[in-house]
């Protein structure tokens, strides 16, 4: 579901401090960043195709329209339980500060960041410890002053190397910055033809270089090899059609560009962690 984020009084950044039973927002996305820090509980997140456990310290950056939802851990629904979660949730828009994060080179690194927040971003424990003080200094905060300190908390943020990406590549396909003209040609093919055969010496030819050539022109520019890319993109494909639950396992498989079901199984566990069904019974379980 799409959730409309009210800002009161129109203020640039919203901040909320929660303590709850346990997590209760279904799967959604809306068109404001948001920085979560998990200060007690757990449970599984879900980050658009990514689904992993969290813990206490948890501190994720989710972009602009990323689908998402935190479920909690089934013993903080059991009658007799006593947990709570607690946590901080930071909302600013996508417009926040866009034209001068845009063109101003002090904000490189930010602009850097959010470009990456399209995949949703997890970071280390260790840096959330120190970096979730940080935040609950932020949520004290009021007006002027708190816009600054977010600028100041996604500049720390940005020049960190402690996380990971979550989301499988299709969900940042639109967001590459390309630098070429023939990159530009050879993510259009890949991009339009993607569930289809691709072959090394069609996608060389469209790119105008030699197979091995291009093999190393790809790897550079993408940091993956061409079927690691390709497969990434069928993944993150299949995981929207199996949350989408109108198809059964086999027919996913084809319909998402593989060939064989025992080979799908076999890479959507190697991309994901779980086999299809048991993403299926982890997404869709109450």
């Amino acid at each position: 579901m799409h959730e409309q984020i009210d800002f009161p009084g129109r203020a640039a950044v919203k901040v909320k401090w929660r303590k709850m039973p346990h997590f209760t927002f279904p799967w959604h996305f809306h068109n404001e960043y948001e920085i979560l820090f998990v200060i007690d509980g757990n449970g599984t997140s879900f980050v658009a195709d990514n689904i992993e456990e969290f813990s206490s310290g948890d501190l994720v950056l989710l972009g602009s329209n990323l689908p998402h939802f935190w479920k909690s851990d089934e013993s903080f629904y059991t009658d007799e339980n006593s947990k709570i979660v607690n946590y901080i949730v930071v909302q600013f828009s996508s417009e926040f500060f866009k034209e001068v994060i845009s063109e101003y080179p002090e904000f490189h690194l930010i602009k850097e960041l959010l470009e990456r927040s399209s995949r949703g971003i997890r970071f280390s424990s260790d840096f959330a410890k120190k970096f979730g003080k940080k935040l609950i200094e932020l949520s004290k905060t009021r007006g002027f002053e708190r816009t600054l300190l977010l600028l100041e908390l996604l500049q720390l943020l940005a020049k960190t190397d402690q996380y990971k990406l979550l989301a499988g590549e299709l969900y940042q396909t639109e967001h590459h910055d390309f630098t070429t003209d023939r990159l530009v040609k050879v993510m259009h093919y890949i991009n339009t033809k993607y569930l289809e055969k691709i072959e090394l010496e069609k996608v060389s030819e469209v790119a105008n270089l030699h197979p091995s050539a291009f093999c190393r022109f790809f790897k550079e520019k993408s940091g993956k090899s061409l079927s690691e890319f390709v497969n990434d993109m069928r993944i993150s494909y299949a995981c929207r059609l199996i949350i989408e639950a109108k198809m059964s396992i086999s027919q996913i498989c084809f319909e998402s560009g593989f060939n064989n079901l025992s080979n799908f199984n076999r890479t959507f566990k190697k991309h994901t962690g779980f086999t299809p069904s048991n993403y299926f019974k982890e997404f869709h379980k109450k």
